[in-house]
């Protein structure tokens, strides 16, 4: 199992709806975060991508120097940058981050936004963009000049002239619930990221994408993007998760609501069908929670519970198929570490962080006690001692 967490560049904070307890976003805050999942044994984070959030590539290129081992999971966006454009990118930064770069295909499901940055496909057309441009993208990649000519691109002697570190690529990984997304996935892709559904819907994606990639010869990892909610014991962790949305009214959800409504994408329709905009039935299988998506677009899911429960739930994805897990929380800091410390020693991670018994040694943990030794000599300096 590989768990990756998140790089909050649009903002982040204690409450969901709210600007109450919001934190803005800076170089610090950034690296702070990115220096937990470096340091805590995270595979490494995902950054979103879109006009709500900082630029992930110049963010993530910010990270490079104050991180050592986790890798970054930035997008690259077809009909939005050309793939030749996109190939130097992602070439550049696998060189100078020695391999620490995937790349998160985004073909994206906002009509409105998609206009703003001047591309006018409808949904079908945007994915057989994708194909057309992964087709050049990895053939650019693996060392070829690419001549192509499609429906969508007309590539003229394309080349990279500095390849990446990673061979023949960095991993492709991608995310889409409709039937073309799927095809698009099964031809070219490495890991297929499904939102949190309930393990039953997730069942039958990897079991679709699979006979499809199966049928190309080929075969694909799958990934799950989640939110988690992990107290020590579960009567707390549902009291975060109610506390998460304290602020969030039927206002508030009626504006979210009818905003991502206007999307086409097939995996927010889905996202949107499972809370059904109401706050009655927000656990929609045991300790998969919709809240958050109540006021926050994609992922809209997380995992609530104690930590032997969040544990089991995540092994019973890892039953289905699913090997790596994109996980946040708010604030993403805290959660990050907290998650760590609780989850890491019951997982039988790929990257398994150093630890004592059921106690993971983290930098925070070693930071408290320091604080503590600091609380317990000033007040008392004999008993310090």
């Amino acid at each position: 199992m590989q768990v990756l967490w998140f790089i909050p560049t649009t903002r982040d904070g204690r409450y969901l709806g709210t600007t109450t307890g919001g934190r803005t976003i800076t170089a610090e805050y950034l690296q702070q975060v990115a220096q937990a999942v470096d340091n805590l044994g995270y595979t490494g984070a995902l950054l979103p991508t879109g006009r709500f959030c900082e630029d992930a590539w110049i963010a993530a290129s910010s990270l490079i120097s104050v991180t050592k081992r986790m890798k970054f999971l930035v997008a690259i966006r077809p009909g939005i940058t050309s793939p030749g454009v996109a190939a130097r990118m992602a070439a550049t930064f696998d060189r100078l981050s020695n391999g620490r770069l995937l790349i998160n295909v985004v073909t994206g499901g906002d009509p409105v936004e998609l206009a703003g940055d001047g591309l006018h496909l409808n949904h079908d057309d945007r994915y057989k963009l994708t194909d057309e441009f992964l087709t050049v993208w990895r053939n650019l990649m693996g060392g070829k000049n690419v001549d192509f000519e499609g429906d969508y691109l007309n590539i003229k002697g394309g080349e990279i002239l500095f390849p990446p570190l990673q061979k023949p690529y960095p991993p492709l990984w991608f995310g889409g619930s409709s039937a073309i997304a799927k095809q698009v996935a099964a031809k070219h892709i490495d890991v297929y990221l499904t939102w949190g559904e309930p393990p039953s819907q997730v069942a039958e994606k990897i079991n679709e994408v699979r006979q499809l990639a199966e049928a190309q010869g080929r075969t694909v990892r799958f990934g799950i993007r989640l939110h988690v909610i992990v107290r020590p014991k579960e009567s707390q962790a549902w009291d975060a998760a109610n506390e998460l949305i304290q602020y969030v009214d039927a206002e508030a959800i009626a504006q979210a609501q009818k905003s991502l409504a206007a999307s086409d994408s097939e995996g927010q329709r889905r996202m949107s069908q499972l809370h059904g905009s109401s706050r009655d039935t927000l656990e929609i299988s045991p300790n998969l929670w919709a809240g958050i998506g109540l006021v926050r677009g994609g992922a809209g899911t997380a995992l609530v519970g104690d930590a032997d429960t969040v544990a089991a739930r995540m092994l019973e994805y890892q039953e289905l198929g699913i090997d790596t897990f994109v996980l946040s929380g708010y604030p993403h800091l805290e959660e990050a570490y907290r998650f760590a410390e609780l989850l890491f020693p019951r997982l039988p991670l790929d990257n398994q962080p150093t630890s004592v018994g059921e106690e993971l040694v983290s930098p925070f943990a070693e930071f408290i006690a320091n604080k503590n030794l600091v609380k317990q000599t000033q007040t008392n300096p004999v008993s310090a001692s």
